[in-house]
């Protein structure tokens, strides 16, 4: 009896181990970039939106390069959002005060993607804080819209171009 009693403990952490082990076998990220431009006469102080940006996924060609299919695919989460500027050189992301960056595949399904309410100063690159929102519907669709909410700190004298950089952790069944 004390046999069983020490074997289902350990059966049981064999089983969750194992199952954990799989998933990381199943599990790869699939990395993007995009520009979003900034341009100048924005007001100050205020929370506004940038245009919005549609984003062509391309991710049934990365769910076959891994060994699987849309329908498969059964966790898709943000592990990463950086901001960097890319344009012009000599900008830092001063004129920043805090941003907000969503995602929809229409109207109706916007969810907040990943945030940063206090962007440091004299920085060219910030990385935002992603959300635990799970992002299956997005990352399968052909495209999904990004949009921007920003808060500017200091007048824009001229339009500067940011880069955005995601990585996003896919998880698929094995079968």
């Amino acid at each position: 009896m004390k046999k069983i009693l020490l074997l289902f403990p350990l059966a049981f952490l064999l089983l969750t181990m194992g199952c954990e082990k799989i998933d990381d076998l199943l599990t790869f990220n699939i990395e993007d970039s995009q520009n979003i431009k900034v341009s100048g006469g924005f007001p100050l102080g205020k929370v506004v939106p940038l245009t919005p940006l549609t984003v062509p996924t391309k991710s049934e060609e990365k769910f076959s390069t891994e060994g699987t299919n849309a329908n498969l695919v059964k966790k898709v989460t943000l592990t990463q959002l950086t901001l960097t500027v890319t344009d012009p050189s000599s900008e830092n992301l001063d004129f920043l005060k805090l941003i907000r960056i969503y995602i929809s595949t229409d109207s109706n399904d916007k969810v907040l993607l990943a945030s940063l309410d206090n962007v440091p100063l004299g920085v060219k690159s910030i990385n935002l804080e992603p959300t635990k929102a799970v992002l299956d519907k997005y990352i399968k669709a052909k495209s999904y819209t990004l949009t921007t909410e920003a808060e500017i700190r200091k007048p824009i004298s001229s339009d500067i171009t940011l880069r955005s950089d995601t990585r996003f952790r896919v998880t698929a069944d094995p079968l």
